[in-house]
C-alpha cells in the first residue's frame, strides 16, 4: 500500500507495474523558485566578464576598453539590442565605438547590468543621466531624477530644472518648476535667476501658481534680471513686463516705481501696459469687461494648511476623538475630543475656526453644535443648535456663512437648509431643495453650493442640485453617472470631486468629477479601497480621501489623488477608524505648544 498521506502515490490505487497509463499528474510534488540563483547567475556572469572569458564584444569609450556579453547588454538596454540583433553595422563588429558619452559613466552603467547595483551621487548624476538615457535605462533614469529631486534648493533648482528639460525628465521637470513657483521669493535672489534666457523666465512668472505676497515681488525680480546686463535685455523688457500683473499693483507703486522707472518710461509697449493697469484701477465699474491674464489673481499651491478628521463610528459606537494631519510631516496627532460623540457630523472651516455640526451621539439624534480652535486647542458650546436635529448632514461655506444641508431628523429625511451667520450666531431657513437627502455631499464653486447625492430615504440617488444664494432658489444640474449616498465630495483644480459612497447594493470605489462650464460629469480612475462615510478634501493642493468603510471594516487609511497620472495611492494611517466622520482643513497653528491628548485605546 502507499503511504495514506499521499494519495496517489506510487503502489496505491491505480498504480500499475507494467506501461504506462493516462491519468492524472500526482499532486505529490513541491514547487521551487530560487531567490539565490538571479543573484549567483549575476554574480558568476560578472566574474566571466572581469575575467574577460566568454566575452564577445568590446566597447570603446572614450580612452577606456570595456569587455562584455552582447546578451547580456541587450537584456539589460533597448538600445545595445537595437545594436546587436538588428542589420547594423556594429551587429557584425567585435569591437563597438561609442560617441557622446562619458566613459566613467558607462563603466557604471556596465556594471549595473552585472550587479543591479549602482550608486549616484553628486559627482557623477549629470554624466550618469544623459548616458541611462542614451541606453534606455529607464530604471536608472528614474534613480538620477529621484536624486535630483532631492538636491533641490533654491540656488540650484533652475539648474537642475533646464538639466530635466534638456534630457526629457518629465516629471523632474514638473517638480523642478513646482518647486520653482513655490520658492520664488528666494529662487529670485539666487544668481541662476539673473542668468536665465528671457524664455525660461517668462516660463516662470506667467504661472498662476507663482507663491508671492504680492506682484511687486514679481515687477523687482523682472527689473533685477534686466539690469544684470541692460545693454543686451532691455529689448525684452515689453515680453516681459507683460507677463506681470500691473492692475494687481497698488496705485502709489504702480505710479511712483513702475511709472517712474526710466526704461519703462522709454518703451512705449511698457507705458502701454501701465495706461492698462492705470484703468484698470480708476475705473471699478468697467473691470468686468477688462479681465484678461494679467488681472487674474495668482493662486500658488498653498502649504502649511493641515486635516482634520472628527468624529465618527467605530468599533459599534460614535466616537468624540479628533485628530490632525500634516502632509509635510506626513503625521497623524491627537488633538482635544468634542464634547460629545458625532456621528454623520457636517464640518466645514468658517473664520479659522472648525465647526462641528449635528451628527447621532449612539442614542440620540444632535442639533447642538461645537467649534474648534487650533491656536488654543479647545472646543466651545456657545454656537447657537440648527433648528432641526441633523445626522448625515452636508455642511459648506459659502459668502462668510455655514449652510446645513438635508439629512436626517430620526423620523424623515430632510430637505431642509439652513445658513449660519457667526456675526449675529444665528441660523435662518432658507429655500429648501427639491429633493430630500441624507448622506448627501455638499461643495462650493463659482458662488454656487450644490448638493451631490446622498439618499431620499428610499434608495441612493445620482441626481445633483445647485442652490443660487442671490435668488434663493435651487435648481438641478446633470446627475452623476453613479447613485451614490454617503459619499465624499471636493472641490478640485476647478470640478467637483465625487468619490466612494454606497449604491443599491455595495460600497463604492468608483470617483468621477463634475465640469460646471460644460455640464458634465466624467470618471476618473477608482480609489484603491471601496469607502463609504468617506471625508474628502484638498490640503496643499492635494486631494485626500480618509477612512470610511469597505463593506467589512471600518477604515483608518487615507489615499491621495494625483490627477497627472490619475492613480490614487495609500499615504498612511489615522490613529482611529472612522466611518460616517467630518474633515475640515485648516492653515497650520502658529505655535505648536500644544498638550496633546494621549493615544490610548486608539482602534
Amino acid at each position: 500500500m502507499g503511504d495514506p498521506l499521499l494519495p496517489g502515490a506510487i503502489g496505491g490505487a491505480g498504480a500499475t507495474t507494467g506501461g504506462a497509463v493516462d491519468r492524472p499528474p500526482s499532486p505529490a510534488r513541491l514547487s521551487h523558485t530560487s531567490e539565490k540563483h538571479p543573484k549567483v547567475t549575476l554574480s558568476e556572469l560578472n566574474m566571466l566578464r572581469r575575467h574577460r572569458e566568454l566575452c564577445d564584444v568590446v566597447l570603446n569609450v572614450g580612452g577606456r576598453k570595456i569587455f562584455a556579453h552582447r546578451v547580456i547588454l541587450s537584456a539589460c538596454s533597448p538600445y545595445f539590442r537595437a545594436m546587436f540583433t538588428g542589420e547594423l553595422e556594429e551587429s557584425r563588429q567585435t569591437e563597438v565605438t561609442i560617441r557622446d558619452i562619458d566613459e566613467n559613466a558607462m563603466e557604471l552603467l556596465i556594471d549595473f547590468c552585472y550587479t543591479a547595483h549602482i550608486i549616484v551621487e553628486e559627482s557623477n548624476v549629470q554624466t550618469l543621466l544623459p548616458a541611462a538615457c542614451l541606453l534606455q535605462l529607464v530604471e536608472i533614469q528614474d534613480i538620477c531624477c529621484e536624486f535630483l529631486k532631492r538636491q533641490l534648493d533654491p540656488t540650484n533648482c533652475l539648474g537642475i530644472r533646464a538639466f530635466a528639460d534638456t534630457h526629457s525628465c518629465r516629471e523632474l521637470l514638473r517638480i523642478a518648476d513646482k518647486f520653482t513657483q513655490h520658492n520664488f521669493q528666494e529662487v529670485m535672489e539666487s544668481e541662476e535667476f539673473l542668468l536665465l534666457p528671457v524664455g525660461q523666465l517668462v516660463d516662470i512668472i506667467c504661472s498662476d501658481e507663482l507663491n508671492v505676497r504680492s506682484e511687486e515681488q514679481v515687477f523687482n525680480a523682472v527689473m533685477s534680471w534686466l539690469k544684470y546686463n541692460v545693454a543686451d535685455r532691455r529689448q525684452h523688457l515689453a515680453q516681459v513686463l507683460q507677463h506681470v500683473r500691473l492692475p494687481l499693483l497698488s496705485p502709489k507703486f504702480l505710479v511712483g516705481t513702475v511709472g517712474s522707472d526710466l526704461l519703462v518710461r522709454s518703451d512705449e509697449a511698457c507705458r502701454d501696459l501701465v495706461d492698462e493697469a492705470k484703468n484698470y484701477l480708476l475705473l471699478p465699474q468697467e473691470r468686468p469687461l477688462m479681465q484678461g491674464p494679467r488681472t487674474r489673481p495668482r493662486k500658488p499651491t498653498r502649504r502649511g494648511e493641515v486635516l482634520f478628521a472628527v468624529g465618527g463610528w467605530c468599533s459599534g459606537d460614535a466616537i468624540a476623538s479628533v485628530e490632525r494631519f500634516d502632509p509635510q510631516t506626513n503625521d497623524w496627532k491627537m488633538v482635544a475630543p468634542m464634547s460629545k460623540r458625532r456621528c454623520g457630523v457636517g464640518v466645514a472651516v468658517l473664520n479659522d475656526l472648525l465647526y462641528a455640526v449635528g451628527g447621532h451621539d449612539g442614542q440620540s439624534y444632535l442639533n447642538s453644535i461645537e467649534r474648534y480652535d487650533p491656536q488654543t486647542n479647545q472646543w466651545s458650546c456657545d454656537v447657537a443648535p440648527t433648528t432641526s436635529c441633523r445626522t448625515s448632514v452636508g455642511v459648506a461655506v459659502l459668502d462668510g456663512f455655514l449652510y446645513a444641508v438635508g439629512g436626517q431628523d430620526g423620523v424623515q429625511c430632510l430637505n431642509h437648509v439652513e445658513r449660519y451667520d457667526p456675526k449675529e450666531n444665528k441660523w435662518s431657513k432658507v429655500a429648501p431643495m427639491t429633493t430630500r437627502r441624507l448622506g448627501v455631499a455638499v461643495a462650493v464653486l463659482g458662488g454656487y453650493l450644490y448638493a451631490i447625492g446622498g439618499s431620499d430615504g428610499q434608495c441612493p440617488l445620482n441626481t445633483v442640485e445647485r442652490y443660487d444664494p442671490r435668488q434663493n432658489k435651487w435648481c438641478a444640474v446633470n446627475p452623476m453617472s453613479t447613485r451614490r449616498k454617503h459619499l465624499g465630495c471636493a472641490v478640485f483644480n476647478n470640478y467637483i470631486y465625487a468619490v466612494g459612497g454606497r449604491d443599491d447594493c455595495m460600497e463604492l470605489s468608483s470617483a468621477e468629477r463634475y465640469n460646471p462650464h460644460t455640464n458634465t460629469w466624467s470618471p476618473i480612475v477608482a480609489m484603491t479601497s471601496r469607502r463609504s462615510g468617506v471625508g474628502l478634501a484638498v490640503v496643499n493642493g492635494q486631494l485626500y480621501a480618509v477612512g470610511g468603510f469597505d463593506g467589512s471594516a471600518y477604515l483608518k487609511t487615507i489615499e491621495v489623488y494625483d490627477p497627472e497620472t490619475n492613480q490614487w495611492r495609500l499615504c498612511g494611517c489615522m490613529n482611529y477608524r472612522r466611518l460616517g466622520g467630518g474633515v475640515g482643513v485648516m492653515r497650520a497653528p502658529q505655535t505648536e505648544n500644544y498638550m496633546w491628548i494621549r493615544k490610548d485605546s486608539v482602534v
